[in-house]
């Protein structure tokens, strides 16, 4: 039954557009966030907990293996989709994950309309896609504390290093 309850937190955009419009309909606060979020680590888990609690509902708009690749380069991502999935939808704080393979999330979030758009600190808000659908629609922008130290990227890094 758990594993069902996971599974149901990951919808594609149809499906999370209902979700998300029915939540909307109840009064809830949507928070949306997207990202690779590739090996989910401590700066991760941090963000996404802060960021859930600015509203009743996180929705994290999970970057497509393809997308990935085309961020990061041809060696990332390190876990492949189904299981970042599957992380993201297994934490408590995140209500719903949404895959998108475009290079942003900007028709994502203008279909599902968040109420709240949050990044990390190393954005400045005029710099975050879909910012200016977010706010002419009454909504808000806001970024969190980049936490110095923690990213997949030092991970991978020191992962190699130690291999040789």
């Amino acid at each position: 039954m758990m594993l069902e309850k996971i599974h149901g937190k990951i919808q594609n955009w149809e499906m999370a557009r209902q979700t998300v419009h029915n939540w909307r309909e109840a009064g809830q606060q949507v928070v949306f966030t997207n990202g690779c979020f590739d090996l989910l680590h401590y700066g991760h888990i941090h963000y996404l907990a802060q960021a859930r609690d600015l509203g009743n509902k996180l929705v994290v708009g999970l970057n497509a293996d393809s997308s990935v690749r085309r961020l990061k380069g041809p060696n990332r991502p390190i876990n492949d989709e189904p299981t970042r999935q599957l992380l993201l939808a297994a934490l408590e704080c995140v209500d719903l994950v949404v895959v998108f393979e475009q290079e942003t999330p900007f028709d994502l979030i203008r279909l599902l309309e968040p109420n709240i758009l949050v990044k990390g600190g190393d954005y400045r808000p005029e710099d975050i896609v879909g910012a200016d659908v977010v706010l002419a629609g009454g909504g808000v922008i806001k970024t969190l504390p980049y936490i110095e130290g923690y990213s997949t990227t030092a991970i991978e890094r020191k992962i190699r290093k130690e291999e040789r």
